[in-house]
């Protein structure tokens, strides 16, 4: 049984305290593939006070890191919120992390306890000074609670405790753990409800993973906070979400899943006729995605632009134009401008170092101050680290990353403005553009191709179209050809991979 009495106030701001006052008296929280009920709201809450007496048991107290590397299952969730529910600072990790990361990252986190999977179990405990648990193994530790009360005790947080640390990707050097508060999560969860005018009745098709913003604080908080239903999928599987759409009504996904979406043949209008939202970030959409997906199914992809240490920042309207190959305008409450090497304000459409300010920004880097005052200007922005052009309109456009650009010549380059034309051309299915080193010019653009199949597309073909619209500092100096672009488990491609594959040229 559950008690609902909790030794919290109305000063509270524990994110866990904002869900479990929305959803209180919630029904549905998720489902199986096949619809059937995992569990209720309630149900979920009391899992959660088990798992957090439990916690407490082992020791963990508000400000502790819990680190948690698991396969994605609705008990990820009841040990997420109930690490909320006691102040502790959860630490999610990819699963495909390797055992030199996991090294780095338990060392730099410190946690007071690590849950995983069973094969990992005994590499964590041969890393020191750490508690570890299987998350079985404390879900089993709760069964004898099963027919005890169970009282909801929240920690009382303030809006700047750190709620959650996700580590960056590190690579362009060492990870960072970026350090998100209680009030970064609530800020950004209710603008984006609001921006997107989410509703309780809404059903989240859910096929994220839960280790990354996206999965977790976007396609997770927002049904959350609005009490509704999620069909809760453990990865991502194009025929089986095609079979569920007519029973959702929004779905958030990565570019990489529209397009095999797509490739599966079976998308429809009528297939999507209950579905409100479609929302796709975490990488570039390209501008034929967006076209494509709209004339099969009728509705126009909302694209948005968020990153690990800021959530959410832009996004297209819901209602009113949605640009393809922009993310739109700053969502409400949010500052966004871009600026010159100089640190001023540049004119519309042009490119520059994009930075962003507001509550939903996260409070700094782990154990690196200096870094954290780095990355800050004067007056409270963050630099983001995106190259980006804001239009006339204030939709912005990602035109690439700061350590993407590409000076040939002592020109900058920016990799999107050539990607987006190659990938125009018949014969190409996608591409990437890096810099190589390059005896006269310091560095020369290359272009890394992967062919659709329908033309026979050759090196010549594509620099000769490039010659023909682009400037010929502009024109590729190499293109390879791919069978795929690597990419990273939110379908980032990885451009660092290729630098460093074609390096030597």
């Amino acid at each position: 049984m559950l008690e609902t009495s909790t030794d919290c106030t109305l000063t509270n701001m524990n994110i866990y305290q904002h869900f479990y006052d929305r959803t209180e008296t919630a029904g549905e929280f998720l489902l199986s593939p096949d619809r059937s009920v995992i569990c209720t709201y309630q149900q979920a809450h009391l899992h959660s006070a088990r798992l957090a007496r439990l916690l407490r048991t082992h020791g963990v107290t508000p400000g502790d890191r819990v680190i948690a590397q698991l396969e994605k299952t609705p008990e990820c969730l009841y040990l997420y919120f109930a690490c909320l529910s006691v102040g502790a600072i959860y630490v999610p990790l990819n699963t495909a992390y390797q055992d030199d990361e996991l090294r780095f990252f338990v060392g730099d986190a410190a946690p007071k306890l690590v849950v995983c999977d069973s094969d990992r179990e005994l590499f964590f405990e041969s890393l020191g000074t750490h508690a570890v648990a299987t998350l079985s193994a404390l879900l089993d530790e709760t069964t004898a609670d099963e027919t005890a009360n169970t009282v909801v005790s929240i920690e009382s947080r303030k809006d700047s405790d750190t709620a959650v640390i996700l580590y960056t990707s590190g690579t362009t050097g060492r990870a960072k753990g970026a350090m998100i508060t209680h009030g970064n999560l609530r800020a950004n969860g209710l603008t984006l409800s609001e921006a997107w005018q989410w509703r309780s009745d809404d059903v989240m098709l859910h096929a994220l993973p839960i280790f990354h913003i996206h999965g977790l604080f976007v396609a997770t908080h927002l049904p959350v906070l609005n009490g509704s239903p999620i069909i809760f999928l453990p990865a991502f599987n194009p025929e089986l979400i095609t079979e569920l759409l007519p029973h959702a009504t929004v779905y958030m996904g990565v570019p990489t899943h529209y397009t095999r979406l797509i490739a599966g043949g079976r998308l429809s209008i009528d297939q999507c006729v209950n579905m409100r939202l479609f929302t796709s970030g975490s990488a570039p959409l390209l501008e034929s995605t967006f076209n494509e997906f709209a004339a099969l199914t009728g509705h126009r992809i909302v694209e948005r632009y968020g990153m690990t240490e800021t959530g959410m920042n832009t996004s297209n309207p819901l209602i009113g134009q949605r640009k393809p190959g922009t993310v739109g305008p700053p969502l409400p409450r949010v500052q966004a401008r871009v600026v010159d090497a100089k640190g001023d304000r540049v004119a519309p459409l042009t490119p520059g170092a994009l930075e962003v300010k507001g509550d939903n920004v996260f409070a700094g880097y782990w154990l690196l101050p200096d870094k954290t005052q780095e990355e800050f200007t004067a007056d409270g922005f963050f630099k983001t680290g995106d190259v980006a052009q804001i239009d006339e309109d204030g939709y912005v456009a990602i035109v690439g990353r700061d350590k993407d650009m590409i000076i040939s010549g002592g020109l900058n380059i920016y990799p999107k403005e050539i990607e987006t034309f190659i990938d125009k051309i018949p014969g190409v299915l996608e591409c990437a553009v890096i810099g190589l080193p390059h005896s006269d010019f310091g560095e020369g653009v290359c272009a890394v191709v992967v062919r659709s199949g329908d033309v026979d597309i050759t090196e010549s073909d594509i620099i000769h179209q490039v010659k023909s619209h682009l400037a010929n500092f502009k024109v590729p100096k190499w293109v390879k050809f791919e069978s795929a672009l690597p990419r990273n488990t939110m379908g980032k491609v990885q451009k660092n991979v290729l630098r460093k594959t074609y390096q030597t040229n």
